[in-house]
């Protein structure tokens, strides 16, 4: 499957592509000379996908005649930390960078919200790249201009909207992501279907098992047709001030979760988002605005996939509920003290609500331990 197709991110004069194929990591330098300020790259990435990518990143760029010079960082959801973001820093400019020079975030989601933020406050601003080689960064993490790293208090709370230059998705080397790595990245899929596109939503559940066993194309498809649902928002909304918010359901939950178990292994953000869209169906049934069939068909469809366990499920923690309502009171969305929610009223039908008590959500979660 050679297929390449393009998306655009249209921002204006920071408007970039995101393109997506099979073998795109192999022709990257040809890719990125276009958008460089400069023949200089540093790649930042980390140790796993170091030893699996980055000859394949470097000979490229070699190949058309880009300077690069590599940092690798450890792997794993802490590394997005303030040590990691000084450490990061002091590395970028004891390597000589200029202004005109790119960086180039070659990994998962912690690599590119890393790479990202260093770039956006680095000599107050560096270009950079985005090679995300993990599905979840593929279909979100990756786009879009977000980038943080996260504190005691809540993860991603430190960060700036920053865009990158271009986005480079090759769908070929998701074949070396363990399935459970590629069922947290699938939840980021299942939810463009869930907030605004049905129709999406029931191929994926024609298509869902062909992706994950590692169809190609439908990988391609279910890359593509995300990236365009992101970008369309994103481009009405760059700051989140309205709409923007429905790409955070299930995370209000799916976060406070992950800040419950330290945002280590135990819980991968995926999952974290898979159990908070459930959770996002229930409550939505649980005040009377989705039918319950709706909620049913969701935790099916999560269950086929391998994502479909309730709290009770993880890793056999046992889970302090007021905990967990504190730590969504620490969220990003919160305004005037009132948690907001992305809720729906059907498959498809999201958006955004205050009205959701801790009456509520004590309701709502104790039901999903005792499911």
């Amino acid at each position: 499957m050679n297929t390449r197709e393009t998306v655009t991110v249209a921002l204006g004069d920071r408007s970039y592509e995101i393109i997506v194929g099979d073998g795109v990591l192999a022709q990257a330098g040809a890719l990125i000379g276009p958008v460089l300020r400069q023949p200089k790259t540093i790649i930042i990435t980390d140790k796993n996908v170091a030893t699996l990518h980055l000859k394949i990143l470097q000979r490229s760029l070699e190949n058309v005649g880009v300077t690069h010079e590599s940092i690798i960082l450890p792997p794993g959801d802490q590394t997005k930390s303030f040590a990691q973001l000084q450490s990061l820093i002091d590395a970028l400019l004891s390597h000589g960078m200029e202004r005109s020079s790119t960086i180039i975030a070659l990994g998962g989601g912690v690599i590119g919200d890393l790479a990202g933020f260093a770039a956006g406050i680095t000599l107050r601003g560096l270009n950079y790249i985005q090679i995300p080689t993990t599905l979840l960064a593929q279909v979100d993490s990756s786009v879009g201009g977000k980038t943080a790293i996260n504190t005691p208090q809540g993860k991603n709370l430190v960060g700036v909207f920053h865009q990158p230059r271009l986005v480079l998705a090759d769908v070929g080397v998701l074949d070396t992501l363990p399935q459970r790595e590629l069922r947290a990245g699938y939840a980021e899929i299942v939810k463009y279907g869930l907030i605004n596109d049905p129709d999406f939503f029931a191929w994926l559940e024609d298509h869902a098992s062909s992706l994950l066993d590692g169809n190609l194309e439908a990988r391609r498809i279910a890359v593509v047709k995300s990236c365009q649902s992101k970008a369309k928002i994103v481009a009405a909304d760059e700051r989140e001030t309205g709409m923007r918010a429905l790409l955070n359901f299930g995370h209000t939950f799916g976060h406070a979760l992950e800040a419950e178990t330290g945002f280590c292994d135990a819980l991968l953000h995926g999952e974290g988002v898979a159990i908070g869209m459930a959770i996002a169906f229930d409550l939505s049934v649980l005040k009377g605005l989705c039918p319950a069939r709706d909620a049913a068909r969701v935790h099916r469809h999560l269950a086929t996939v391998g994502l479909g366990f309730g709290l009770e499920h993880t890793q056999g923690m046992i889970w302090n509920l007021a905990r967990l309502v504190d730590h969504m009171q620490k969220d990003k969305k919160v305004q005037d003290g009132r948690l907001t929610f992305i809720l729906t009223r059907g498959i498809g039908e999201a958006f955004v609500s205050q009205d959701v008590s801790r009456d509520d959500l004590f309701a709502v979660l104790e039901g999903t331990i005792a499911a």
